[in-house]
C-alpha cells in the first residue's frame, strides 16, 4: 500500500512540473500614455510694456504768408526724435491648431525728442519736435510651438505731436503747432509663456505716419513772428517711427489642452 501511495504522488509531481513548464509567459502590457498639458494662447490678456523709440522728421517750408503757397517748398532739414516709452496693452487671442489670431489695443506715454537747425534760416532758427504719446490698434496672426509664439501684426497708429520753432542762440520759442496724427503700423514679436497665465515678449513695430501740412502760430515772444496766436508759417512735416518694446502679459479665460 505504501508503495502504491508513493507511486501516485511521484506521478502527480511529474504531471504538475510538466504542466507548469507548458504555461505561456505572462504577456507584456504597455502602460497607458501620459497626458501632456499643452499651452493654449486663447483668452483675454492685459499687460505692460516699456522700451525705446525713434521718429524720423523732415520739414519743408510751404508758406510764410497766409494763403500763399511756396512752389517749390523749401527744405528745412531732417532729424531723429528719440527716447523712452512705457504703456499698456489689452487684447484677445484665439488658437486653432498651432495658429493664433488676435486683436489688440495699446496706449503708450512717450518722450521722443529731436531738433535740427533750419536750412531756410541758415541755422538762425531751430526746428524741434516731440511725440509724447501714441496708440496702436492691430490685428495679429501667429504660429505657436507649445508655449512659444511668433506673430506679426498690423493696423492703425496714432501719435500726439508737438512742433516748435526756436531762436537758436537763445532757445526762445517763437512759434508752435500741435496735432494728433493717424497712420499705419506693422510689427512682429516673439512671446514666451513662462507660466500657465503669464507670458513675456519682445516686439518691433514700424509706424508709417505720412506727410501733413502744419500751421504754426506765434507765441508772441519774437516780434517778427507776429503777435501771440497769429499765423506764423506752414511746414509740411513727414514722419515715421520705429519702436522696440519688452512686454509682459497676464492671460485669462483660455483652456488648458491635453495632448497624448
Amino acid at each position: 500500500m505504501k508503495k502504491i501511495v508513493l507511486g501516485v504522488l511521484s506521478a502527480l509531481t511529474m504531471v504538475t512540473s510538466a504542466s507548469a513548464a507548458d504555461l505561456a509567459a505572462r504577456p507584456y502590457t504597455k502602460a497607458p500614455p501620459i497626458a501632456v498639458a499643452m499651452y493654449d494662447w486663447s483668452g483675454f490678456y492685459i499687460g505692460a510694456n516699456g522700451g525705446w523709440g525713434s521718429s524720423r522728421k523732415c520739414w519743408d517750408l510751404n508758406s510764410v504768408v497766409p494763403g500763399v503757397t511756396l512752389n517749390p517748398s523749401i527744405a528745412e532739414g531732417c532729424h531723429s526724435a528719440s527716447g523712452g516709452t512705457a504703456g499698456g496693452q489689452i487684447g484677445y487671442r484665439w488658437q486653432s491648431a498651432s495658429w493664433v489670431f488676435g486683436l489688440e489695443a495699446q496706449g503708450n506715454w512717450a518722450d521722443f525728442r529731436g531738433s535740427n537747425p533750419s536750412l531756410f534760416t541758415a541755422g538762425f532758427t531751430t526746428d524741434r519736435t516731440r511725440i509724447d504719446a501714441f496708440g496702436l490698434f492691430t490685428g495679429q496672426v501667429g504660429y505657436a510651438w507649445n508655449n512659444v509664439l511668433l506673430y506679426v501684426k498690423g493696423g492703425a497708429a496714432v501719435t500726439r505731436d508737438r512742433y516748435d520753432g526756436l531762436i537758436a542762440a537763445t532757445g526762445v520759442n517763437f512759434d508752435t503747432s500741435r496735432e494728433t496724427r493717424w497712420g499705419a503700423v506693422v510689427g512682429t514679436g516673439l512671446e514666451y509663456g513662462f507660466a500657465p497665465n503669464w507670458s513675456a515678449a519682445i516686439e518691433y513695430d514700424h509706424m508709417f505716419m505720412g506727410n501733413r501740412n502744419q500751421t504754426f502760430t506765434s507765441t508772441g515772444l519774437f516780434i517778427p513772428a507776429g503777435p501771440a496766436g497769429t499765423f506764423s508759417r506752414v511746414d509740411r512735416i513727414r514722419q515715421d517711427a520705429d519702436l522696440v518694446t519688452v512686454r509682459v502679459n497676464y492671460r485669462w479665460g483660455g483652456p488648458v489642452v491635453a495632448r497624448y
